[in-house]
């Protein structure tokens, strides 16, 4: 064998090595949440002797459908190195809209439509800021954070808005389909389609490359910016769908819906094991992320603890998630 066949397939095997680390270290998150998923639902059920009941179980679905769904969407935000601080905000004037519009005869389907184009149009706004004036999505997010809720409260000033409980619209929060919520139904079909999306196209591709070397992807031909921008209105546009959907649950539009909701999205996201560096994703995970945050939530209540301790253990997750994408996605693209 000459020298030169010698150096390409000394080549060749660091290059598999490369890549079976990298697998390892994209089901490794997975798998830890999975494993981490399990040993919370076996400390509740265990505890208490509500939790595995079947009513207790479809409720924990029903109620974590929101969040399941705006968690989806925000993989491909965080993979691409950004985030959106704004969509417990999107939820939170979706909601108030929607009551308000309910209220002026408007017909529901068209109170949804118009509610995921008004989300979709934020998200648009931001993400022109974020991609073509090269704002750190942070600083925009975080401005639209405030500017959104704010706009909300004006509207509704400060009080709830009432939905008539005999309106169809209310089925979308509340209905049931073959003794299954309608909310989660709705969620399983987001979810799908973000888990297509993400693996199984070239969106999904870019996004992807965009995080992890943006220069990279955009010498390629693609146009980074306009990927960009449209994560962000998908982002948006799904915390309007949330928005629709938990103002149909409670039956009013509120100003002070969605409060803390960006913290328990994000903490589903990273627990998942996306990294927040950007260039890594899991929908399976978020998935996961997001049911935990939920378990978490619903045991701690059925446990008859206080419910402030909620945003303190999902804080810590948040804490641990940075420290473990720190510890060991950063370290090991570096090769430390």
């Amino acid at each position: 064998m000459s020298a030169a066949q010698t150096h390409n397939s000394a080549a060749d095997s660091r290059i598999r090595k490369a890549t079976l680390s990298q697998r390892l270290l994209d089901k490794g998150g997975v798998f830890s949440i999975a494993v981490f998923f399990v040993v919370v639902c076996f400390i509740f059920s265990v505890s208490t002797d509500v939790f595995l009941t079947d009513a207790n179980l479809l409720n924990v679905i029903r109620q974590s459908a929101p969040l399941l769904i705006v968690a989806a969407v925000m993989t491909f935000v965080i993979t691409t190195g950004g985030i959106d601080l704004s969509v417990g905000s999107v939820v939170a004037l979706t909601a108030t809209l929607s009551a308000v519009a309910l209220k002026a005869g408007l017909p529901w389907p068209l109170v949804v439509l118009f509610m995921l184009i008004i989300g979709g149009l934020l998200g648009a706004i931001q993400g022109f800021f974020i991609a073509y004036e090269k704002i750190p999505a942070f600083i925009v997010t975080l401005a639209g954070l405030s500017i959104i809720r704010g706009v909300a409260l004006f509207i509704t000033g400060g009080y709830s808005i009432p939905i008539d409980t005999d309106s169809p619209f209310t089925e979308i929060g509340r209905g049931w389909i073959h003794g299954f919520p309608v909310p989660a139904l709705l969620a399983v079909v987001v979810l799908v389609a973000a888990h297509i999306v993400f693996t199984g196209t070239r969106f999904g591709q870019y996004v992807t490359g965009i995080g992890a070397n943006t220069e990279a992807v955009r010498r390629a031909g693609v146009n980074t910016k306009a990927m960009i921008l449209m994560v962000y209105v998908l982002s948006s546009a799904a915390a309007a769908f949330a928005g629709v959907i938990l103002a149909a649950r409670l039956g009013s539009g509120s100003s002070n819906a969605g409060q803390g909701f960006e913290l328990d999205v994000i903490a589903a996201v990273v627990v998942g094991g996306t990294s927040l560096f950007g260039g890594r994703g899991s929908v399976i995970g978020t998935i996961l992320g997001a049911l935990t945050v939920a378990v978490i939530a619903n045991g701690l209540i059925l446990a008859h603890m206080s419910p402030f301790l909620t945003p303190i253990v999902t804080g810590a997750i948040i804490l641990i998630a940075i420290w473990l994408n720190f510890r060991i996605f950063k370290t090991s693209g570096r090769g430390e």
